[in-house]
């Protein structure tokens, strides 16, 4: 099998270091040597330096979450389950990497909000999408907005107390609130 092309390993390997380390502690160095490609090739590629290529793993990591995360929910019975399905394989996740392996776009989110307007509107932009799929799924945005917060706020917890009591315990309360009667 062929190795994907330089510029796909560069995003795949800054998708990575961004889930396990944030993007300010990945160096472009980090980010060549995990891609096993030239240095040169990534401002060939990305010539809009670190933040283009941050901007663009962003808007793919993105897609491939949201992807995924409505692939495990559409396979189940119900909202319920569904939404459950989805917090359980977060735990899941977090538990096989040693809590290394969390949402890459909340951990560049929380750190360039207040700092990179162009970074910031691009994870707000991906929890946009994010959002309006699972309102499509739960049938109302509060809802969808409660069930995204809860996850990624337990991501957080979970990566700080290394346990994955908050996502489990978010992910019951997430399911129940998914499929109660909406409050106005």
């Amino acid at each position: 099998m062929d190795a994907p092309p330089t510029r796909d390993r560069i995003l795949i390997a800054t998708a990575e270091l961004f889930r396990r380390q944030g993007y300010a502690a990945t160096g472009l160095k980090a980010v060549v040597t995990g891609a096993r490609a030239p240095f040169g090739s990534l401002y060939h590629h990305f010539p809009g330096g670190k933040q283009q290529l941050a901007t663009e793993v962003v808007h793919a990591s993105g897609a491939y979450f949201q992807a995924l995360v409505c692939a495990v929910y559409d396979e189940q019975p119900d909202t319920a389950a569904a939404v459950r399905a989805v917090f359980d394989g977060a735990a899941e996740t977090l538990a096989a990497t040693d809590y290394e392996d969390a949402c890459p776009i909340t951990t560049v989110a929380l750190e360039v909000a207040s700092t990179d307007e162009v970074l910031r509107r691009a994870t707000a932009e991906v929890f946009e999408a994010w959002t309006a799929a699972l309102t499509e799924r739960v049938g109302d945005r509060d809802r969808a907005l409660a069930v995204l917060s809860a996850l990624e706020g337990a991501f957080v917890l979970c990566r700080a107390t290394r346990s994955t009591a908050p996502m489990l315990a978010a992910g019951r309360m997430a399911a129940a609130h998914a499929t109660s009667v909406t409050v106005t």
